[in-house]
């Protein structure tokens, strides 16, 4: 397992010196999606290329994350977060019901809290490690909007009323979704935590949105939801976006890069020492069926951007 101690100096590199090398593929339109494609990594490069202070506040919030998770502060009560969602849609299938809605903020219940029916996959290698993040959802409003857009690309375009899409309602309160067509092969994106509250939140492609049926698979179950929610929640790829990088988080295993599809247990890097990687967890690439575990260090971070002074304190506790 990684050992981690970021001192300040280290936390202010974490973002300028940002290795690019995984940066997310897109897969061409034509062709049918084949591997997971998060363009959360992308989406952050352009913001921080357009807001050099973006570095800093994510820096801070970096380091305030560390150090309470070093000085055991963390959230001792449930924190529920309120969820709208801002549907666009051209098509009727874009146009997804609120039954399809409701089984994605199920799935973010079921995976953050552990009850999720495959959490009893977790190798007994994994199993001191993997936690009940204890993070609940509860849908507050849906709100719809037609549209003659046969995509919306990776800009945030959908996340603004001038450019045809719906602003978020309360971001500061309140954790919105998008449910829209993104096009080139992505299957959703998310803000971390430090960017502005006018683009804040998680876009997820309409067909790969919940219990999205076979139509979708292997992207059908919800997982694209929880895995953008992680990342909301300032978790980064297991992989950290290069070859045998870090995500910062102490109890997760090196990883050459993002794993596809439900790769065979065990799975050994090459990385240093040679561990078994963790292709189950939330924040790998593999596909819904494979994913089903957040780790104890994963939980704690999440945990320390809700309290007093983090970047979401003011969803409360």
């Amino acid at each position: 397992m990684k050992k981690i101690a970021l001192s300040a100096f280290a936390a202010l590199l974490l973002f300028s010196c940002q290795n690019n090398d995984q940066a997310e593929s897109t897969t061409p339109e034509a062709s049918a999606i084949t591997h997971r494609t998060c363009a959360s990594q992308d989406v952050l490069e352009a913001q921080l290329k357009a807001d050099p202070t973006l570095a800093i506040r994510m820096n801070e919030i970096e380091a305030f994350t560390q150090n309470k998770i070093l000085s055991g502060k963390l959230v001792n009560g449930k924190i529920q977060i309120p969820v709208v969602v801002n549907v666009l849609y051209r098509t009727a299938a874009e146009n997804i019901s609120d039954a399809q809605i409701q089984t994605q903020i199920d799935v973010l219940n079921k995976d953050f809290n552990a009850t999720n029916s495959d959490y009893g996959n977790v190798p007994a290698l994994f199993a001191t490690v993997k936690a009940n993040v204890g993070i609940s959802f509860v849908l507050d409003q849906i709100i719809r909007k037609s549209t003659t857009k046969t995509s919306w690309g990776t800009n945030d375009a959908m996340k603004k009323s001038a450019s045809g899409g719906l602003n978020p309602t309360s971001p500061t309160t309140k954790l919105n979704l998008w449910a829209c067509k993104i096009g080139g092969g992505i299957l959703g994106y998310a803000q971390f935590p430090g960017g502005s509250n006018a683009t804040d939140g998680v876009v997820i492609d309409s067909q790969y949105f919940g219990l999205s049926g076979s139509a979708s698979a292997p992207y059908n179950l919800g997982r694209t939801g929880t895995h953008e929610v992680g990342h909301w929640m300032s978790l980064r790829h297991i992989w950290g976006d290069s070859n045998c990088g870090t995500d910062f988080i102490n109890d997760t295993p090196v990883h050459n890069t993002a794993n596809y599809g439900v790769p065979a247990y065990p799975h050994y890097s090459t990385c240093t020492g040679a561990p078994v990687e963790m292709t189950m967890n939330y924040m790998d690439y593999t596909d819904d069926a494979g994913m089903y575990m957040f780790t104890v260090d994963q939980k704690n971070k999440m945990a320390t951007i809700f309290l007093t002074g983090g970047p979401r304190a003011s969803f409360g506790i």
